[in-house]
């Protein structure tokens, strides 16, 4: 059996092991693969993992020896999932085990814009606490974020826990989700999407990429914010109408914005949030952490398991 990893530098630039997977069978390791090399590097195999490297509908039906493809990812939109059903090849994600690191990222971008260490920290060392008459200063308003109200759109796994922490800094949330199945926990309100934008002090991102949710902020939603309230992006970039958000930024229509993902990736130089007012954007990173990215190994490998198995889990294409 052979065992393709087509883009594995992401998950483990070498910091980690893939014995997990190479106690299953031999791996051929590719830190990236460009589109066309796809065919040539997955000819024969069985198993392919991927990350971000496409397997359209064209590779996968030039791949006959193909059974399985692993996503080390939640979203697997980068696999043709209706074709690999029709050539029989079971697809599989690795849903939640980002959990931890995304919600601590979310809380760290809402202490950055509230409390602005960095920036606090960059005049200190450019000599502006040196020349100043007096004990303290500072040049942004210190947020307290006690009493103030965080909107969650998406509350699932991930939701959930920046829920937690937020109530644990004394704040109020909204949230709002498809179905509630039990009620949520204290400190935690149900709430309408549109409401959500209307109340909310800082709103964060963590539904699906939809049709329905594309462009969820954009123009109109922008609209409803207050004018001192903050966004936050750590979902999927399309959530966002960019160019609308610049020019709410830009214009002081509202306060911040905070992302972690963009609606191309890598960055295009001619994105306008690059140069927009009080945007803070991070290069997707908010679920590396080295224990997120161990958990994705581990639970990739289970996947794969229990696929050998003939008991697969975690079908994205069942």
């Amino acid at each position: 059996m052979k065992i393709v990893l087509l883009d594995a530098h992401t998950a483990n630039p070498g910091d980690l092991s893939w014995q997990p997977l190479e106690a299953i069978a031999a791996c051929e390791v590719h830190p990236r693969t460009p589109l066309d090399q796809t065919v040539a590097r997955c000819a024969g195999a069985e198993i392919v993992i991927t990350n971000k490297a496409p397997l359209t509908r064209e590779i996968i039906a030039a791949l006959p020896d193909l059974k399985y493809i692993g996503v080390t990812a939640t979203g697997f939109n980068i696999v043709d999932v209706a074709a690999a059903k029709e050539h029989g090849i079971v697809v599989t994600n690795v849903p939640g085990y980002s959990t931890p690191a995304v919600a601590q990222h979310v809380i760290a971008l809402i202490l950055e814009m509230t409390n602005h260490v960095g920036h606090a920290s960059r005049s200190v060392e450019a000599g502006g606490w040196v020349k100043c008459p007096d004990f303290a200063y500072w040049d942004h308003p210190i947020i307290e974020l006690s009493g103030r109200t965080l909107g969650i759109i998406g509350y699932g796994e991930i939701g959930s826990a920046v829920a937690r922490i937020a109530v644990a800094f004394g704040m109020k949330v909204l949230a709002s989700k498809r179905t509630w199945k039990e009620a949520p926990p204290t400190g935690v309100t149900p709430a309408e999407i549109d409401d959500i934008f209307t109340q909310s002090d800082v709103i964060s991102l963590h539904c699906p990429l939809t049709d329905a949710t594309k462009h969820l902020v954009g123009e109109r939603t922008l609209g409803l914010m207050k004018r001192e309230a903050m966004i936050i992006n750590t979902g999927r970039g399309p959530l966002v109408d960019e160019p609308a958000l610049a020019k709410a930024l830009n214009s002081g229509r509202i306060a911040a914005a905070a992302l972690d993902v963009l609606s191309v990736e890598p960055a295009k130089a001619d994105n306008p949030l690059l140069s927009a007012k009080n945007c803070l954007i991070t290069p997707h990173v908010a679920w590396a952490s080295r224990e997120s990215r161990a958990r994705l190994i581990d639970i990739t490998a289970a996947n794969l398991q229990a696929f050998l198995a003939g008991k697969p889990v975690n079908v994205v294409n069942g």
